[in-house]
């Protein structure tokens, strides 16, 4: 029976069509011959991580697809401060902060630029004198990752059910933090707030006046002088991966997200980097999946590389790196094809290459093959074609009960070999012991 099924998720691959690809998708005007041919070895179908036309997050949509209810995710903040290792105490909220340049209309910090070109000198210059801050007995810490971009963490009375500041649009007033409407009446959340909100106004005074920012005016660059925060996050306890599901997972990605939720969920991490070349980085991936197949049993292979060119708003930069991609898996199409191994392919969101939306709610196409997996006749890998598949739809909940029954692990129901209804086969089951 097969030992492992390896997820092979292609970040943001689904797409809509655009007329300078003469009406397809970049998936459907890539070369791709060794996606195809995967499809024709398997079932196909289309995939929402939640629900179709829903916009999600990467975040978001993984921990559907390994098996969670989003009522346990703990915020997107929370898991780039654990792939970071910034230690946190239980309590502690973590929010996602990036430095940006505003100007003043007398009334409100207007938005003008995220991230402005700057030096590594110049990053450190900026994040070291807005590192410590406190307000009203919360302790605000700012933490850098990379470059411009960096986490605040907030320490003593916080709730992490507030809003953003960030209003992502350009030439746009900051948005004042506030707590949800469900939290209004919550003294925690009106706490954070106010907190985070005289953080802010004060990090942007600190900046303005920062000798390197009269520098960068002389020079004629945009001044770095203010933060700005989003999707807040605080620890949850959630049941471990391997526990949930039987199965003892590794997560090969690059990115302090996914090894933050490799973290969370108690599944092991290959923290890997990306090059310029995403086929080598994907081709590499897989080796080391395959090499790893007999360790683990389920295994998630991860490349950015598709919804990175989708935010450079050109298609044809998607067509690229999807064709680089396919080149990639073209070198591991005979380790990858063997009846020990169950393999998936598929994407967690769509990325628009064109238009305002980050990411965008359609279907993504979906591949499985293996032993024992029907064929259906579907002949190339794309959102169109993928539909007629003999899977149908498919969504997030459906994908780890699907991967069980693919592993022969999955338990007739109404059976009871261990105290927990759990849903795999065979439990972790006492013996009866002769006494």
């Amino acid at each position: 029976m097969p030992r492992s099924c390896i997820l092979i998720l292609l970040d943001g691959l689904g797409d809509r069509s655009y007329a300078s690809l003469k009406g397809k998708t970049p998936l459907q005007a890539a070369a791709t011959p060794h996606l195809d041919r995967l499809a024709t070895m398997g079932a196909n179908g289309l995939f929402w991580a939640i629900r179709p036309g829903l916009s999600l997050p990467s975040e978001n949509a993984h921990f559907s697809i390994f098996g969670y209810e989003q009522n346990d995710f703990p915020g997107r903040g929370y898991l780039e401060a654990a792939g970071a290792d910034i230690p946190l105490d239980e309590g502690e909220v973590a929010l996602l902060a990036h430095f940006v340049s505003l100007t003043s209309d007398g009334a409100a910090l207007q938005l003008v630029k995220h991230r402005p070109q700057s030096t590594i000198d110049e990053a450190k210059a900026l994040w070291r004198p807005i590192a410590n801050y406190h307000h009203d007995g919360i302790m605000i810490n700012y933490h850098p990752t990379h470059g411009l971009d960096g986490i605040v963490t907030m320490k003593g009375d916080v709730n992490r059910q507030i809003t953003d500041s960030d209003p992502l649009e350009l030439n746009t007033p900051l948005t004042e933090v506030e707590p949800w409407l469900s939290f209004a009446s919550n003294i925690a959340a009106q706490k954070t707030a106010k907190a985070l909100n005289s953080y802010l106004l004060w990090c942007h005074k600190v900046l303005a006046n920062n000798p390197l920012n009269a520098q960068r005016q002389k020079s004629g660059s945009l001044p770095i002088n203010g933060l700005v925060t989003q999707r807040a996050g605080q620890w949850l306890q959630v049941e471990p991966f391997s526990q949930r599901w039987g199965l003892k997972g590794l997560s090969i990605a690059s990115g302090l997200m996914y090894w933050g939720l490799s973290s969370f969920l108690g599944m092991d991490s290959a923290q890997v980097k990306d090059s310029e070349d995403p086929g080598k980085d994907l081709h590499e991936r897989l080796q080391m999946a395959v090499q790893r197949s007999k360790e683990y049993q389920f295994i998630h292979v991860h490349t950015k590389a598709p919804d990175a060119a989708a935010h450079s708003k050109k298609p044809e930069n998607k067509v690229a790196a999807i064709e680089s991609l396919d080149q990639g898996l073209g070198h591991v199409m005979q380790e990858i094809i063997d009846d020990e191994l169950i393999v998936v392919v598929t994407a967690d969101h769509s990325t628009p290459s064109s238009g305002p939306l980050v990411h965008s709610g359609e279907s993504v196409p979906f591949t499985v093959i293996g032993q024992g997996i029907r064929r259906d006749t579907v002949s190339c890998f794309d959102e169109i074609s993928c539909a007629a598949g003999g899977l149908g739809t498919i969504n997030g909940a459906d994908f780890m009960y699907l991967v069980l029954n693919w592993l022969e692990r999955a338990k007739l129901q109404g059976l009871m070999d261990t105290p927990v209804n759990q849903p795999f086969w065979p439990g972790k089951r006492q013996p009866l012991k002769i006494t």
